[in-house]
Parts: C-alpha cells; sequence; structure tokens
C-alpha cells in the first residue's frame, strides 16, 4: 500500500508540473496586456477633456490629441483581439497534455500488473538473508539439476563437429584408458578431451575416476575441473555435491582461482553478493587479466560491488601503465623531440585510461610527477586534486597522491 501511495503521490507531482505552463497560459485570458492599454488611453482621452474645460488645452490641439489617442485605441484594440483568440486556441489544447499523461499513467500501470509483482512485500536486510538462506537449503541435487536440464532442453545440445583426425584420436584414447584404466595420465587427457566433444557425463566420470586414482595426491586443479563439469552439467547450478568438491580444491590450495571463481558464483546465485564481492575482488587483483576467471568476472564485478554496497569500486587495470621494454629501446634510438612526443603519447593515453577506468594510486602518483616532468604543471595540479577527492578515504593510498605531489612541486 505504501508503494502505491509514493507512486501515486510522484505522478501528481508531475503532471502538476508538466500542466501548469497550460494552466498559466489559461489564466492570462483575465488581463491581456492590450485591455491594460485600452483603459490607460480612455483615460487620457478623458484627461483631455477635463484639460479643454479648464482652458489648459485649447480646441485645436485638444482635437489633435484625441486623433492620436483615438489612433492608439484602435491599434490596442486589434492587439487585443489577437491576444484573446491566441490563449483561447491554448485552452483548448490544454486538455491534451492532460489525456496524454493520463494515457500514459495508466498503461505504466498496466505494465506492472502484468510484469511486476504488485503483492510482493518489502523486504529488508534479514528477509533478504533468510531467503538466501532457504534458498542455499533449497538446491536441487546434481542428479536432479541435470535431469531438469535434460528435460527443458528436450534433447541433447548440439556441439559443433568435430574434425574427423580428432575424433579418430578420442578413439583411440578411449581404447587405450579401457585397457589401462588406472593410467592417471590417460584418464586427464580422456577427462579434458570429452568435455571438449561435449560429452559430459564421458568427462566427468573419467576425471572422477583420476580422482581416485590419485587419491590423496590429487591437486586443487583436479578437484575444480571436476566441478567445472559438473556445474555445467547441471546448467551453470552450483549443487551441494559440486560445493562439496570445490571445498575438497580449497582443502588442497585455498589460492585456487577456479575454486575461488566458483565459490564467488555459488555466493552470488543464493543472493549474497555481500560474500561474493571480496572473494571475487582479491581473485581479480591477483590474476592475470587474460585468464578465464579474470575476464569472467570482470564483466560482472561492477554490477556485484555496487549490490555489495561498494558503488566506488575500480577493477584494476587490464593494461600495463607505463611503457614496455621495447618501448624504451625505441625511444632511445629517437631523437630529443621525437622522444618527448613519444612520452607525451604514454603519457595522454594513460591519463585517458585512468579517466575512463580509474585505477590503482601507483598510476595516479606516476602519472602526476610525469605531467610534471613534461612541464604541464596546470595539468598536474588537476590530476592531483582529482586523485585527492578519489582516495580521500583510503589513507595508504592517499598518501601515495600526495607523496607525488610533493615530488612534482605542486603540493607543500
Amino acid at each position: 500500500m505504501f508503494f502505491w501511495l509514493i507512486a501515486i503521490a510522484l505522478t501528481l507531482i508531475v503532471a502538476l508540473a508538466v500542466l501548469q505552463p497550460f494552466w498559466r497560459s489559461g489564466a492570462g485570458l483575465a488581463e491581456p496586456a492590450a485591455a491594460y492599454d485600452l483603459r490607460v488611453y480612455r483615460d487620457q482621452l478623458a484627461e483631455v477633456d477635463r484639460d479643454l474645460k479648464r482652458g489648459i488645452l485649447d480646441a485645436a490641439d485638444a482635437e489633435r490629441l484625441r486623433t492620436e489617442i483615438g489612433r492608439k485605441i484602435l491599434d490596442a484594440d486589434r492587439a487585443l483581439s489577437r491576444q484573446l483568440t491566441t490563449p483561447r486556441a491554448v485552452a483548448r489544447h490544454a486538455a491534451a497534455p492532460a489525456l496524454i499523461l493520463l494515457a500514459l499513467s495508466v498503461l505504466a500501470v498496466g505494465l506492472y500488473l502484468r510484469l511486476g509483482v504488485p503483492g510482493l512485500p518489502d523486504m529488508g536486510l534479514s528477509t533478504r538473508i533468510a531467503q538466501s538462506e532457504a534458498s542455499y537449503a533449497s538446491r536441487p541435487s546434481q542428479q536432479e539439476a541435470e535431469a531438469r536440464l535434460a528435460e527443458a532442453a528436450g534433447v541433447p545440445a548440439l556441439t559443433p563437429p568435430a574434425d574427423p583426425q580428432f575424433v579418430d584420436l578420442i578413439e583411440k584414447l578411449r581404447q587405450a584408458v579401457a585397457q589401462r584404466p588406472d593410467d592417471p595420465q590417460g584418464l586427464a587427457l580422456l577427462a579434458r578431451n570429452e568435455a571438449r566433444l561435449g560429452n559430459l557425463a564421458a568427462a566427468r566420470s573419467a576425471q572422477q575416476h583420476l580422482i581416485e586414482v590419485l587419491g590423496p595426491n590429487a591437486s586443487a586443479a583436479d578437484h575444480a575441473f571436476l566441478a567445472g563439469l559438473m556445474t555445467e552439467a547441471a546448467g551453470g547450478v552450483i549443487t551441494p555435491e559440486t560445493e562439496a568438491v570445490i571445498a575438497r580444491a580449497l582443502q588442497a590450495d585455498p589460492r585456487d582461482p577456479q575454486a575461488l571463481y566458483m565459490t564467488g558464483l555459488l555466493q552470488i546465485q543464493n543472493g549474497r553478493p555481500d560474500r561474493a564481492f571480496p572473494i571475487w575482488r582479491d581473485l581479480l587483483e591477483a590474476s592475470p587479466p587474460d585468464t578465464p576467471w579474470a575476464v569472467a568476472i570482470r564483466g560482472m564485478i561492477r554490477d556485484v560491488a555496487w549490490l555489495a554496497g561498494q558503488p566506488d569500486y575500480v577493477p584494476p587495470a587490464t593494461e600495463a601503465p607505463g611503457p614496455d621494454s621495447e618501448q624504451v629501446q625505441a625511444a632511445s634510438e629517437l631523437s630529443a623531440e621525437d622522444r618527448q612526443q613519444m612520452i607525451q603519447g604514454m603519457v595522454s593515453q594513460l591519463e585517458d585510461r585512468l579517466s575512463a577506468e580509474g585505477g590503482p594510486a601507483e598510476d595516479w602518483a606516476r602519472l602526476i610527477t610525469s605531467l610534471a616532468v613534461l612541464g604541464e604543471q596546470d595539468r598536474a595540479r588537476a590530476i592531483h586534486a582529482e586523485a585527492l577527492t578519489r582516495f580521500k578515504d583510503r589513507p595508504d593510498d592517499l598518501a601515495t597522491i600526495e607523496a607525488a605531489g610533493r615530488q612534482a612541486g605542486i603540493a607543500g
């Protein structure tokens, strides 16, 4: 009910703001400017008659003034006719905006009733946490998830046709593994290549047997790969059985990247971005930008950060902030003028990237000192001021920016 009251109030406020100019134009009918002029001119005619009776004006002057004022009265009368016609036309069309607003309001309510959830109660933090716990507890088992996926698909998923030579090699690999079922190397190759062919059941079976053969020597990557196969077979759902496999991977190596990625994904699937965000943030900052999990996280981390109450989070840069060895070598072979232009180009690229994507305090400090070296003190001061504002709540980063300002000679 409270939602509807707010929605109605906001709609009325907007409607009043839109319709007010039309109402003002209609109100203008009460006193057009030409009507005021007519009253003034009539008073002037009366004043001419009074001055003539008192002897202040002679008959010739009085007649001349009457002619001039009469001409003004005719002009004002024509202007009054035009002013009365225009507002009336506006007033006749003033109903159109009201009808349009009414139609839009009805359409909005209809769309909400069709697409929204009118009866959904307000959800406080405790309610949301309780719902996430319920979602976590009610996850389907691996068997149930795979059965649902198969039922929804109706037919097995189609995979791109493989190279006949590759298929022939895999068939030979299957025969070799069948002859030596406990060979770890053969099982590892078979699991990964069956996955490449889209044979998830065969890949998972081979990977599970590999882990059984390896026993305590199974690595975190072995468990994480099995968890990935199980998740894919379940249509992307991390089931309780998959979570147990992830836990074994993290027990073998608490820093295994694939297991950490899937741990964050599990939290998101169950409505806890506040738990997923720190896991993914640390993993993204510790991973090379071209790794699969870093690419996947980078595409979602801003939304996850916003949902976790960290709207100002800026992902780490995806490219090196400074020149590489080849650029340094190239710069050494240039003339002084060309070298200066090359340095300015790299500094401009760094500035553009920080402006668009943000970056760590070290990059901002490097930009500030570089601009100062190039003699662009005003730009250095502007970047320094922006960085002080950006990192004001991070004491360590703020100290880095302040030190760069002192080094650049733009701060005390």
